[in-house]
């Protein structure tokens, strides 16, 4: 018996297992997004610079297709950072 690629039964077919993933990658983004404007907030100038950086380029790495998640996730964590 022969199973579809689209089947259930297919390897890697688990849409369970995929929302899990694409949840923790969501929830990950927001997470560094948090830390890096945690940074930002800091007296220390270096911490500052380093922080900006980092927010800056985390970011920018967010991929588009997450973004509205990620942003949902920045609202639960109480940042001030949202993604366009």
């Amino acid at each position: 018996m022969k199973t579809s690629a689209t089947s259930p039964s297919a390897p890697g077919w688990d849409p369970v297992s995929k929302r899990i993933k694409r949840w923790q990658s969501v929830r990950t983004w927001a997470w560094l997004i948090r830390e890096a404007e945690a940074l930002w907030s800091e007296d220390a100038r270096f911490l500052q610079r380093l922080g900006a950086a980092e927010l800056l380029q985390v970011v920018q790495e967010v991929p588009p297709k997450l973004r509205r998640r990620v942003n949902l996730w920045l609202e639960r964590f109480h940042v001030v950072t949202r993604l366009q």
